[in-house]
């Protein structure tokens, strides 16, 4: 078992240090990133400009005691409701001719009002297009009231009290899980991307070994099952390198962008960190199942176009099981739910929805061992498979059944 440990280690480490340290990792960290920061970069300056034009400006024409209320009315308004509802005040003295000067503001070729209030708080006027009137009629409405109430308390207005709060914590109720349930979906869809997207290197790696005679001389060192489980080691560690990448620039992208962060995510049943850290142990689980397949395929095939034939087969059958697991999980307990978690290759993605719905952890130890049971059987049946059909001298031996009819 150390030989074993100590070859696989080898391998591994030979296959990451050749994979992470070369200028083609870096394009492969980079290809995923450039659609998404450019995505991200626009979205940004986009609604920066948004932002600084969906600001309303209102031109008031006030002035003494009046521009000062409703002036205060706006900040208070503005505090309690928030910028974006509240349009943009410019408090101007009005001149003689009101008309004249209403006009003048809306017919500005830049920086124009959208609309004017003039008259005063006994008299208030608004003038605008019809759905600038449509659109600010109540707001400024609900602005001049609060400003009458200003103004007619005048100097001896005592200052608003600070809004005391009393958080409660009620009970969620038992079918009230949407934001656990968006959870679920979301990682069994990140999950089933991750594993479609990284887990096809491995074949290509074992063709590419295997046309320039490197296979040869690693199976003359090392036992077979050691190079089978040593590049599923190093091809997990390099897919999790880029996990970890992707990771951190979406993360660091969304703490920017969002003014919350993650303080306004849903958490999932068993709480975040250990939530985290089961969705990295699931997607090894998948990765190296599958992976696992196709390292046994790479080994079996001798070019790109039978690697592509013989994977099409696989990628419908990933595509199937995602469906399985899919399908289950808004019940993790029910019929589809426990088949979905009991199939090996369905089981990551049924167990990490039922990580973000359900509390307990026993039943995810449980499903690990078996995760982990299965992978050792596909690695021995592959590595069996390479040692049978390639390592073999002379000839390749006809299948039975073939026999049988030639018989």
């Amino acid at each position: 078992m150390t030989r074993f440990l100590a070859a696989a280690w080898v391998i591994a480490r030979r296959d990451y240090v050749a994979s992470v340290f070369s200028r083609s990792f870096l394009f492969f960290l980079i290809g995923p990133l450039l659609p998404i920061l450019a995505g991200v970069g626009t979205a940004s300056l986009t609604a920066a400009g948004d932002r600084a034009a969906d600001r309303e400006v209102v031109a008031v024409l006030a002035t003494g005691g009046e521009a000062k209320a409703i002036g205060d009315a706006a900040a208070r308004l503005e505090g309690g409701l928030g910028q974006r509802r509240m349009p943009q005040l410019r408090i101007l003295p009005p001149d003689r001719d009101v008309w004249r000067q209403t006009r003048a503001l809306l017919g500005q070729r830049e920086g124009a009002p959208i609309a004017v209030v003039a008259g005063g708080l006994a008299q208030p006027a608004l003038f605008g297009t019809q759905a600038a009137l449509d659109d600010l009629d109540g707001r400024i409405g609900l602005l001049l009231d609060v400003a009458r109430e200003r103004h007619k308390l005048g100097a001896s207005a005592p200052p608003s009290p600070p809004l005391t709060r009393h958080a409660i914590v009620r009970a969620e109720p038992q079918n009230d899980r949407d934001g656990t349930r968006t959870i679920a979906r979301t990682a069994q869809v990140v999950l089933f991307m991750l594993v479609l997207l990284l887990s096809g290197m491995l074949a290509s790696n074992m063709i590419e070994e295997k046309s320039n005679k490197v296979i040869e001389i690693l199976v003359a060192a090392v036992p077979v099952d050691a190079i089978f489980a040593g590049k599923l080691a190093a091809m997990l560690a390099m897919s999790l390198t880029g996990i970890a990448v992707w990771g951190a620039t979406g993360a660091l992208g969304m703490l920017l962008l969002s003014a919350g962060g993650f303080s306004g995510l849903p958490a999932p049943a068993l709480g975040w960190p250990l939530f985290a850290l089961l969705a990295l142990l699931y997607f090894a689980a998948s990765y190296l199942l599958v992976g696992g397949i196709l390292l046994g395929i790479g080994a079996q095939a001798s070019t790109p176009r039978e690697v592509q034939t013989m994977t099409m087969p696989l990628t419908m059958g990933q595509a199937l099981v995602f469906g399985l697991a899919s399908a289950g999980a808004g019940q993790p307990d029910g019929p589809i739910g426990l088949a979905a978690a009991i199939f090996p290759f369905s089981s990551p993605f049924a167990m990490l929805s039922r990580a973000a719905l359900l509390p307990g952890l026993w039943p995810h130890l449980l499903a690990l061992a078996w995760q982990a049971a299965w992978l050792a059987l596909i690695v021995t049946i592959g590595a069996g498979r390479f040692r049978r059909n390639v390592l073999q001298s002379g000839p390749a031996k006809p299948w039975r059944w073939a026999a049988w009819r030639r018989g």
